[in-house]
């Protein structure tokens, strides 16, 4: 029980940065993105697995652009790398709650705890980051389109000139 008093503080601070992380992480996921064509509007994602899907009808007309969302979608999907890293992660963690403290090696147990957790954040920060430098691919792929074609896509993504990130707020009442 003396091992798990000293071990709490460090759990409960990871569970509070990695809350933090996810929360900012779905929140984009929560909204549906939409772009407007002929003053309509348009889902961009057909869900999770086939983000830019929407827009395949209009982007098949220009090869470019075709070309360039195949590109954005195939980037998009899971890698065996990132599913790899991520199961190693909890099989780490599982394995430091497993264990039991006959031998004193409370040092071990908190090696495999804290080593899973990283790189089960590490491998879930590197996929979305990626996958938020991967939407350049899909505006790139409108602008090819809307050169060329009618009628033009108004759709907004992400571009290296926005800030982004998130934020901690406090409130306090008196």
């Amino acid at each position: 029980m003396h091992y798990w008093n000293k071990l709490s503080p460090m759990f409960l601070k990871l569970i509070a940065i990695f809350s933090l992380l996810m929360s900012q992480a779905f929140a984009a996921e929560t909204c549906s993105r939409v772009a407007i064509i002929n003053y309509q509007e348009v889902l961009v994602d057909a869900g999770a697995s086939k983000k830019g899907e929407g827009l395949r009808f209009y982007l098949e007309k220009d090869t470019q652009a075709k070309d360039l969302l195949n590109e954005y979608q195939e980037r998009n999907k899971p890698t065996v790398w990132g599913a790899a890293t991520s199961t190693i992660g909890s099989v780490m963690i599982l394995a430091g709650l497993v264990q039991t403290n006959n031998d004193g090696n409370v040092q071990n147990k908190n090696t495999f705890i804290l080593g899973g957790a990283v790189l089960v954040a590490l491998s879930y920060l590197t996929s979305k980051t990626l996958q938020y430098n991967n939407e350049t691919l899909l505006k790139s792929a409108v602008d090819q389109y809307n050169k060329r074609n009618l009628p033009q896509i108004f759709f907004t993504a992400p571009t290296e000139d926005e800030n982004s990130g998130f934020g901690l707020g406090f409130t306090q009442e008196f």
